[in-house]
């Protein structure tokens, strides 16, 4: 009998979305839910400059317990305006950088800000193609850890290990850093250099390793028959490609009959939520995949969708995670378990 996991989620559903429009960025944890594309989430950059005083308008429109709340806010951007040396500043990095505070407020190593071009490259790593170092990492820990280079990567060419520490990128300390915030600092465009000073366990010192970014391309989801007539299917990401591979790989082994059936989420660090609960209904008949709760109290259901190819529960499953296995992952391997 498959148990259900139950996922909470933050109350900012309408948040997410205001945000999104007046920051030209997104709110997010490792877990993006139904319909979080760019276009429909992502809005152009607005300046937020206040008169000195608000208007008899805007404190009609604005509670009186916001209107206190929000002075010293408001009181401490005018005086930027008014007295930070070198003019103008920047009045969308001043807001982002609020919004970034907000966030690491909550103490949630799962909830960050991210700005239309860390939102870019998340939405592209989910896609299966991006531009950076080729690396499965682990964003738990204090710093941003190396759980896997691909194979054929610039990281695996270049000698970074699992375990690898990233203290310092481009010789700024990481220390305090919020690991993912480090994993976008990684990112970029292909044929840059990226200088990173790693912590190895059984090294007398740190260690520097200047690494050339490339395009890299992976197959989201892949399939192979094991010895023994065992499937075996590996799914690194929960992105728009995912379904459509799993679905060949599926179509492929499931006809031969297998004994047994490896389901491998290690090193995955999440992404969509509608495509982990497609993925969970190709291997369950019925039943509850997750639970989504908000903090206004309601909550959504997510069941399984009929259907599955490889719904037989007779046949035995294992699911492997490991430490690099976060969110979406979670989801799946608790529904199956």
């Amino acid at each position: 009998m498959n148990k259900t996991l139950k996922a909470v989620f933050i109350g900012l559903s309408v948040l997410l979305v205001a945000l999104g429009s007046f920051a030209g960025g997104f709110v997010t944890g490792h877990l993006l839910p139904f319909g979080s594309g760019a276009d429909s989430i992502v809005g152009q950059p607005a300046t937020m400059t206040p008169p000195p005083a608000a208007s008899a308008e805007q404190q009609t429109a604005t509670p009186e317990d916001l209107q206190t709340l929000f002075a010293p806010f408001w009181e401490a951007w005018n005086l930027v305006h008014a007295n930070y040396v070198d003019q103008p500043v920047d009045d969308v990095a001043l807001m982002r950088g609020a919004i970034s505070g907000m966030m690491a407020a909550l103490g949630d190593q799962h909830s960050s800000y991210m700005d239309p071009e860390d939102y870019k490259q998340a939405n592209e790593s989910l896609e299966g193609s991006y531009e950076g170092i080729g690396a499965y990492v682990d964003t738990t820990t204090d710093y941003l850890t190396i759980t896997s280079p691909i194979p054929g990567s610039p990281a695996e060419e270049a000698g970074l290990l699992p375990g690898d520490k990233i203290i310092a990128i481009d010789g700024e300390d990481m220390t305090g850093i919020d690991a993912e915030l480090a994993r976008r600092k990684v990112l970029g465009p292909a044929g840059t250099t990226v200088v990173l000073t790693i912590l190895r366990e059984g090294a007398d010192a740190p260690l520097e390793f200047s690494i050339t970014r490339a395009r890299i391309t992976i197959a989201s989801a892949t399939g192979e028959m094991l010895e023994g007539n065992i499937a075996y299917f590996q799914v690194t990401t929960f992105g728009p490609n995912t379904m459509p591979e799993l679905e060949a790989a599926l179509s492929e082994l499931m006809p031969q009959n297998p004994k047994a059936i490896i389901l491998d989420l290690r090193n995955n660090g999440g992404g969509y939520l509608q495509t982990a609960v497609e993925l969970t209904s190709q291997f369950l008949s019925e039943g509850v995949v997750l639970y989504e709760q908000f903090g206004d109290g309601t909550r959504t259901t997510y069941e399984v969708i009929p259907g599955g190819v490889a719904a037989d529960t007779t046949i035995p499953m294992i699911v492997l995670i490991n430490e690099g296995s976060a969110s979406a992952s979670e989801i799946v391997a608790g529904a199956l378990q």
